[in-house]
């Protein structure tokens, strides 16, 4: 066997083991960052560049950013984003080709100011893109390789690696749009009764523990049913949709609503009591009875809500109990009054 054989053999056995690593990585996590973590190893151990990453594309916002990086500028690259088409990796990333340059300076597209803010020297970039379904998904970029042992075969197989990266990517979105709808509500786009356990249990948990309140508002919209008949279900489902966003929109962030089923809402206040939480339940009931609904259909409708409200601890100490007292709140005002508030061991806000 001769040496060049003896090191193509070689070569060919550490390719088949990395295809394995990778393989067994893909089909043993769901973990994207661990699988590409393993994917991007590879890649380093095989070609040897000085310094990797891999860009995700934030499609919202058009621009790349460093999801993973690794060498001695890695620190400073991870609040740097890029431009589609700025710079070698924009580029790929926008035409979705790769680009294999072995001296950036003679190439118009290379982004100066990278270098320039990390105070790395890029002599040569190997950049190739991850596709899904015709979509740039991430760039994978490899700086400073040994261009000389770099050809045809040499970019089979890194593209093969992009490959595989681009499905672990491709099934970590489908598995979170996957676990969205389990916990999302299709009409609203609130989370659903399922989640609202979920999380009250773990809001039971947490708040036991630090000694926190929170307090659960109960919301059941009135006479929604005359709007159903009057205007259709298509109409119904638009002005359950509005409300959901409306309630979403005058909310904190660490508060979450959710609808519970039919015309009722659930909103859940962590670390707010009783009188912080009335607060807020005003707030909605008058934005409720200032508020118009379906303008775009043109039937700007009216809409009032019966509200209950508890808390915990003072009011019950599990999810279910929390909820049932939201409930019958609730039913105290539907039953009466409708449009106003009833607060659990206080009774109906005058």
């Amino acid at each position: 066997m001769t040496e060049a054989t003896g090191t193509e053999r070689k070569r060919y056995l550490q390719e088949l083991s990395i295809f394995h690593d990778v393989a067994k990585a893909l089909t043993s996590s769901l973990d994207l960052d661990s699988v590409l973590q393993t994917i991007m190893e590879k890649m380093a151990e095989y070609f040897r560049p000085d310094t990797w990453s891999l860009l995700m594309v934030d499609e919202e916002r058009d621009e790349l950013y460093f999801a993973i990086a690794i060498g001695d500028a890695a620190q400073s690259l991870k609040e740097m984003r890029l431009k589609v088409g700025e710079g070698i990796a924009g580029w790929v990333a926008r035409h979705g080709e790769g680009l294999v340059v072995p001296d950036v300076y003679n190439d118009q597209r290379f982004a100066r100011r990278v270098d320039e803010m990390t105070k790395w020297e890029t002599r040569s970039i190997i950049c190739l893109p991850l596709r899904s379904k015709h979509r740039v998904l991430a760039v994978i970029q490899l700086i400073n390789v040994n261009m000389e042992g770099f050809g045809e075969n040499e970019l089979f197989f890194l593209q093969a690696l992009c490959d595989y990266a681009a499905i672990a990517i491709d099934n970590a979105k489908a598995v979170e749009k996957i676990q969205e709808l389990t916990i999302t509500d299709d009409c609203t786009g609130l989370f659903n009764a399922r989640h609202l356990y979920q999380m009250l249990d773990a809001e039971v948990y947490r708040s036991a523990r630090f000694g926190h309140e929170f307090t659960v508002l109960f919301i059941d919209l009135d006479h929604f049913k005359q709007v159903n008949d009057t205007h259709g279900h298509l109409v119904g489902s638009k002005l359950l949709a509005e409300v959901g966003n409306a309630i979403k929109e005058n909310l904190r962030l660490i508060d979450s609503a959710f609808r519970y089923g039919g015309d009722e809402f659930v909103v859940l206040l962590p670390q707010t009591g009783k009188d912080q939480a009335l607060i807020v339940a005003k707030r909605l009931r008058d934005l409720f009875r200032t508020s118009a609904f379906c303008g775009p259909e043109g039937l700007n409708l009216n809409v009032r809500a019966s509200m209950g409200l508890a808390t915990f601890p003072a009011d019950a100490q599990t999810a279910h109990d929390i909820i049932r007292q939201a409930d019958e709140m609730m039913y105290a005002v539907k039953n009466t009054t409708r449009d106003n508030i009833s607060v659990a061991q206080r009774g109906m806000v005058k």
